[in-house]
C-alpha cells in the first residue's frame, strides 16, 4: 500500500510550512505574549551585568572608591535575581503553552483522520499517518516548547547586543557584524539542504514504522510460514537506509555547527587585537573593552545555537508539512448544509436507483447503474463473483463510500440527506473481517449504541451464539487485546455480528459475517438470526449455502449490475449464470427453499 504523495492545497516550502501552528497557537496568545515579554526582560537583564561591570572597572576601581562598589554590586544583583524570576515565569509560560498547543493540533489531527473516507484510509500505509501523529507531533512539541522560543529570544538577543556594541564603540561593532554575513550565506545555504534531508529521514521512518505493525499484526503468518528471515532482511533494508539518510543529515548538521563554533572564536580574536589597539591609542578605555568583550561573550551562546535552532525549525517545519498533508485531505463524505433529521422507520425501505461507482481515476465502474429494492423487513442476498462489486454496494448503504452516480434511499431518502450521525445509528454493517478493539468485550459490543442495557447485549449475544464471553476471566469486562487476537477468528466474528445486531437497527448489512464460524455454530446462528432479520431490512453478502437461505430473494451481481432477482429456487431455474456460479456447492443447488 503506498502513501499518498499529493496534498490537496498546494505544497508548503521551507519554514513557511512553520504557519500550520498559526491558528492553533492564536488562543494562547495571552501566555505566548507573557512567555515572550519575559524572555526579551530576562535577555536585557543579562545585559546590564556587562555594562555594570564597564561602570565598576571606569568608577570606583579606577577611581579607588570603594564605597562607590556597593551599589552597583547591589544593582548586578538585582538585576540577577529579575533574570532568575523571569526565567521562571518564561518556562512556566512556555511549557503550559506548547502542551496546550500539542493537544489541540493533535485532536484535530485525530478528528480528520476519522472524518476521512475510507478511500483514503486505503490509499495511505498506517505505518507513514502514525509516524506524523507520533514522532512528527512531538517533533512540533519540541520545538513549540524549546526551539521556537530561544531562536526568536537568540535572534532579539543578537540585535539588541550588536547595537549595544556599535553604541560601545562603532568601529569594533561593524568589523563584529561583518563577519556574521559569511555565517549568514552559509547558514541560508545548509539550510535548504538540510530541509530536504529532514524531510527524507520522516518519509523513510514512516516507511519503517508501517514494515514493523505489519510485521507484529501478520507475526502468526510470519511464524507459521517460516519467514522471519525474509520479514527481518524486509525492515533491515529500511533500517539501514534510515540510518545513511540519518548520516546525511548528521554530516550536514555537523558542518552547520564547525562554522557556527568557528565563528566566535575568529571575530573573539578580533575584538581583542581591535580592542587593544583602541585602547592604548586612548579611542576606548578598558572599562569600555570589558564590556565590549563581556557584550560579545553574552553572543556567544546565541551565536552557537543558531546553527542547531535553525535546523530544529527545519525538522519541525519537515514534520509540519507532513502534518499538513493530512490536514489538507478533503473530508469528501460529510453532512450535506442544512441536512436535520428524518423519519427513517424500523424497519426502512432501502433502494438503489441508477447506483453507479467509479474509483478515482479509474476508467472502469466498479457499479454500473445498479437497481434494486430491498422492502421493510426484507432479506435479500447478494451474490456474486469475487471482484463483481458486493461489498462495495454495501459500504454505498451507510456511507462508507459515496456513489457516484444514481442514489442510495432509506425510506425515500437519498442517504446523502441524512445527518451521518442518525443513518449510522440506523444502519448497522457487520464486516467478514471482524475488527475489535483493544477495549472491554462490553465497550466492544455497545461501541455503536453506548445506551444498550444489560438485557440487550445478553440478547444480542444469545443470537450471535457468543456467550463464551461470560466464561472469560472478568465476563464482559475482560479487556480482549489489541486487534482482539487473544480469541479465536470465529469468536471475533460472533461478537462483530452482536455488536451489528445490538439494539435491532433498521437496516442490517451483513458481508459475509458467518464465514470463521464452524458448521455447528453456524447453524445455531443462523437459527436465532432468522428472528432478527424478520424484524428489520438486511442486506446479505453471502458466499455460503447457508447464508443464502437466510434470504427472502436473492440478488445476482456481475460486473457491476444486477443481472438477476428472485428467489433461490427461482434463480435456480431461469438463470444458467447462477447455476453456473454455485455450481460447485451441490448442498446449495440440491436446495429448494
Amino acid at each position: 500500500m503506498d502513501d499518498a504523495r499529493a496534498p490537496a492545497a498546494p505544497p508548503r516550502s521551507g519554514l513557511s510550512a512553520l504557519r500550520l501552528l498559526g491558528p492553533y497557537i492564536r488562543p494562547y496568545r495571552g501566555l505566548v505574549a507573557l512567555l515572550f515579554g519575559a524572555a526579551l526582560l530576562a535577555t536585557l537583564a543579562q545585559l546590564a551585568v556587562p555594562l555594570i561591570t564597564a561602570a565598576v572597572v571606569d568608577g570606583p576601581i579606577a577611581s579607588g572608591d570603594r564605597a562607590a562598589l556597593v551599589p552597583l554590586i547591589g544593582l548586578a544583583l538585582l538585576f540577577g535575581v529579575a533574570e532568575a524570576a523571569l526565567f521562571f515565569i518564561r518556562r512556566w509560560a512556555m511549557n503550559r503553552s506548547c502542551l496546550q498547543v500539542e493537544r489541540d493540533l493533535r485532536d484535530a489531527l485525530y478528528q480528520h483522520l476519522q472524518r476521512l473516507p475510507v478511500a483514503f484510509h486505503d490509499r495511505w500505509a498506517s505505518g507513514q499517518l502514525l509516524s506524523r501523529a507520533s514522532s512528527d507531533m512531538s517533533t512540533v512539541r519540541r520545538f513549540v516548547g524549546f526551539g521556537a522560543v530561544f531562536l526568536i529570544v537568540n535572534l532579539i538577543t543578537c540585535a539588541v547586543v550588536s547595537v549595544l556594541l556599535l553604541v560601545t564603540y562603532w568601529p569594533l561593532g561593524i568589523a563584529v557584524l561583518l563577519t556574521t554575513l559569511p555565517l549568514t550565506v552559509l547558514g541560508l545555504r545548509w539550510e535548504r539542504r538540510y530541509n530536504v534531508e529532514s524531510r527524507r529521514v520522516q518519509d523513510q521512518q514512516g516507511e519503517l514504522a508501517t514494515d514493523v505493525e505489519e510485521a507484529v499484526q501478520g507475526i502468526r503468518v510470519v511464524k507459521s510460514l517460516g519467514r522471519a528471515g525474509l520479514v527481518f532482511d524486509r525492515y533491515d533494508a529500511k533500517a539501514r537506509t534510515l540510518r545513511r539518510l540519518e548520516l546525511d543529515k548528521v554530516r550536514t548538521l555537523a558542518l552547520l555547527w564547525c562554522v557556527f563554533e568557528l565563528h566566535p572564536q575568529l571575530t573573539l580574536a578580533i575584538i581583542l587585537v581591535g580592542g587593544a589597539l583602541a585602547v592604548s591609542g586612548g579611542a576606548l578605555t578598558i572599562g569600555g573593552l570589558v564590556a565590549f568583550v563581556a557584550l560579545f561573550t553574552v553572543l556567544l551562546w546565541p551565536i552557537l545555537s543558531l546553527g542547531f535552532l535553525f535546523a530544529f525549525a527545519q525538522e519541525a517545519a519537515s514534520a509540519c508539512e507532513r502534518i499538513g498533508e493530512l490536514l489538507d485531505e478533503p473530508s469528501t463524505i460529510t453532512d450535506r448544509p442544512g441536512v436535520t433529521p428524518r423519519p427513517v422507520g424500523s424497519p426502512a425501505r432501502l433502494a438503489f436507483e441508477g447506483v453507479g461507482f467509479s474509483h478515482p481515476g479509474s476508467p472502469v465502474p466498479v457499479l454500473d447503474g445498479v437497481d434494486l429494492v430491498v422492502e421493510p423487513g426484507e432479506t435479500v442476498a447478494l451474490v456474486g463473483a469475487t471482484g463483481s462489486g458486493k461489498t462495495t454496494l454495501t459500504a454505498l448503504v451507510g456511507r462508507l463510500q459515496d456513489v457516484t452516480a444514481g442514489r442510495v434511499t432509506l425510506d425515500g431518502f437519498d442517504v446523502r440527506d441524512l445527518p451521518l450521525a442518525q443513518l449510522r445509528d440506523v444502519v448497522a454493517t457487520a464486516f467478514e473481517e471482524a475488527t475489535l478493539f483493544s477495549m472491554s468485550v462490553r465497550e466492544n459490543l455497545t461501541l455503536g449504541r453506548p445506551g444498550a442495557t444489560d438485557a440487550d447485549i445478553a440478547e444480542a449475544l444469545h443470537v450471535a451464539q457468543a456467550e463464551f464471553v461470560h466464561d472469560l476471566p472478568w465476563g464482559l469486562d475482560t479487556r480482549i487485546g489489541e486487534q482482539g487476537l487473544s480469541l479465536s477468528g470465529g469468536q471475533r466474528q460472533r461478537l462483530a455480528l452482536a455488536r451489528a445486531v445490538l439494539g435491532r437497527p433498521s437496516v442490517l448489512v451483513l458481508d459475509d459475517p458467518l464465514s470463521a464460524l464452524d458448521v455447528h455454530t453456524e447453524a445455531l446462528v443462523e437459527r436465532a438470526l432468522r428472528d432478527v432479520l424478520a424484524q428489520t431490512t438486511a442486506l446479505v453478502v453471502a458466499h455460503r449455502p447457508s447464508t443464502v437461505l437466510l434470504a427472502d430473494r436473492v440478488a445476482l451481481l456481475a460486473e457491476g449490475r444486477i443481472a438477476a432477482v428472485g428467489t433461490h429456487s427461482e434463480l435456480l431455474a431461469a438463470v444458467p449464470a447462477y447455476r453456473d456460479l454455485l455450481a460447485q456447492d451441490s448442498e446449495l443447488v440440491e436446495a429448494r427453499s
